[in-house]
């Protein structure tokens, strides 16, 4: 089997869980790694994967860039760092997989894209979970019209914040900081996805630190009415002082169907249930299912065999206007309406 050569741009706690999934995926291989501080590329190679040999560790982000052994890159560095270096990877012939969000302006992603078309790569935006079977089998449950016509959406994200992560709220929500670029794309692209269509308007609120990053954020998505005249929200609740949670529900008119944990672990047992209007009622169990390798083999699918990715710029653009509205909304404090 053809194998797509890897490198990956920083050291960033993210590694834990996707370099080894490069490695487990069948059609990747790992050949680079960077960290501008020195030795941490190295260091996070040897604990994350201390059996692995002939892969390159740079103290310099640009030399990986220009590897010519290195066709794709994974960039999970700082939210705000990933426009500058998507658009260095690409314009060096690269293919690359953004860590969620794929950038923090609308203007940003449009960048991005017209230099992929320009270079003739593939990107993408990482959202792992997506590659998970059981959001499958949720998406079927949805279409087949068991619980009727979708008119609620209500998706939970949060962990606990803890010192060693206290990076991610070191600056404010305008430039990258805080839950809603964190931990905020899933919520946003979960009903978005539940959905199948785009939000109109938000209205958020939002407890912001020192900084001005958020530490809890909620709100309404508005939908827009269905052709019976019925309201379609979408609720989203993050946060960094509650516990681990990343679950989201979708309600309809006969029934409702729930995602328990969106973040799962290899090992994990996924569960999905649904309960109906007449009684009815069912809880599925899923195989454990690494949804990091699964997105790598799927974008190394892309790249080796010339197909388009799951997740596309016109889905990256669109999650991306919500964010921005979200954050304008908690601003201003009013209901901001959302581009088409």
């Amino acid at each position: 089997m053809n194998k797509l050569k890897w490198g990956i741009l920083g050291a960033a706690r993210v590694n834990e869980r996707l370099l080894p999934a490069i490695i487990e995926a069948p059609n990747s291989q790992l050949v680079a790694i960077a960290s501008r501080r020195a030795g941490a590329a190295k260091a996070t190679l040897e604990k994350y994967a201390p059996c692995h040999q002939n892969v390159s560790c740079y103290d310099d982000m640009e030399a990986l860039v220009n590897d010519k052994n290195v066709e794709a890159i994974y960039c999970p560095m700082a939210n705000e760092e990933h426009a500058v270096w998507a658009l260095k990877a690409i314009n060096a012939g690269k293919h690359v997989l953004i860590e969620k969000p794929m950038a923090l302006t609308l203007k940003d992603i449009e960048a991005i894209e017209a230099a992929a078309t320009e270079n003739n790569v593939k990107v993408m935006e990482g959202f792992m979970y997506r590659f998970h079977p059981q959001h499958k089998r949720l998406q079927e449950i949805v279409e087949s019209g068991l619980i009727g016509d979708v008119l609620s959406v209500r998706a939970s994200y949060s962990f606990l914040m803890k010192q060693a992560r206290m990076y991610r709220i070191n600056r404010s929500m305008m430039d990258g900081g805080g839950a809603m670029w964190d931990i905020g794309p899933y919520a946003i692209h979960s009903l978005r996805w539940c959905f199948g269509l785009e939000p109109v308007s938000v209205m958020a609120h939002a407890k912001l630190n020192d900084v001005g990053a958020d530490i809890v954020t909620s709100g309404i998505l508005d939908f827009g009415q269905d052709a019976e005249g019925r309201a379609r929200f979408g609720h989203f609740d993050i946060s960094f002082e509650r516990s681990r949670k990343s679950e989201y529900e979708v309600v309809g008119t006969k029934g409702w169907v729930k995602c328990h944990a969106a973040w799962v672990f290899q090992n994990d047992v996924p569960v999905i249930s649904w309960a109906l209007e007449d009684g009815k009622s069912a809880e599925e169990r899923f195989a454990p299912s690494n949804h990091f390798a699964l997105e790598i083999e799927h974008f190394g699918d892309c790249v080796l065999n010339n197909k388009a990715p799951h997740l596309t710029f016109t889905d990256a653009k669109a999650n991306c206007k919500a964010i921005e509205a979200v954050l304008q909304s908690v601003t201003s404090g009013k209901k901001v309406d959302i581009p088409a």
